[in-house]
């Protein structure tokens, strides 16, 4: 079994490797929806990997082994660059998409990433404020001031930051005084049960009334009933 398990992952990963050059990733997207109008107020970029022989493989299965050979930083470029070229084109069509939202991985966030950034949005045209980047809470672990001089590049630079998953890490409410997020996503484990769990029904209001006080958006993950809704 675990030879067979070692030969499956090196398969993966060579083919990992030829799946950029080949085109074979792309993006599906996840619509955000305000509770209040219904109106769709921007949409998650999320990556699938169109395996030629595989089928579609979920991001759960390549992005770890991405991170772990050393890819995610193109496959993270690509995500990008697709995302706001397909904005754009969006745009022209006259579909008016407010806002879209990239994943970042924490081995992605690094001083050539937000160079990388600044360079998209001028290849590309897409206004900045149109960009959402989704930042995990081990990005601000270390607080070390690269970190935090990053995100103040990236908010002066007009785009949107948002922290994912919160409440599941290493949350500590000092990162939402510190860093300058303008978004905290409540994680699906918590909306799941939302309606049925009086504990995670709670965190999700004190999440929601912390943020409100702090003048930043909430966004609750994987709602999939109208009584989560």
């Amino acid at each position: 079994d675990m030879d067979a398990a070692g030969v499956e992952r090196l398969t993966l990963e060579n083919d990992l490797r030829k799946a950029l050059e080949n085109g074979e990733l792309l993006l599906h997207y996840q619509p955000q929806v305000d509770t209040l109008t219904g109106n769709v107020v921007g949409a998650e970029a999320l990556m699938r990997w169109e395996h030629p022989e595989q089928g579609m493989i979920p991001p759960f299965k390549f992005i770890p082994l991405a991170e772990e050979i050393g890819l995610i930083g193109a496959l993270g470029e690509w995500g990008l660059e697709e995302a706001c070229r397909q904005m754009v084109t969006l745009q022209a069509r006259g579909i008016d998409l407010p806002k879209v939202s990239v994943n970042v991985s924490a081995l992605q966030f690094t001083p050539s990433f937000i160079r990388r950034v600044r360079e998209v949005l001028r290849e590309t045209g897409l206004h900045p404020k149109r960009l959402e980047l989704e930042l995990t809470e081990g990005i601000m672990l270390d607080g070390s001031p690269d970190t935090i001089e990053a995100l103040a590049d990236l908010k002066e630079m007009g785009v949107r930051l948002s922290m994912d998953d919160f409440g599941t890490g290493y949350s500590s409410l000092s990162y939402l005084k510190k860093f300058p997020f303008s978004e905290i996503k409540i994680d699906r484990d918590f909306v799941r049960d939302i309606t049925t769990d009086p504990a995670d029904a709670a965190l999700c209001l004190a999440i929601v009334a912390m943020a409100k006080g702090l003048g930043m958006k909430v966004v609750g993950e994987g709602v999939e009933t109208e009584e989560e809704y």
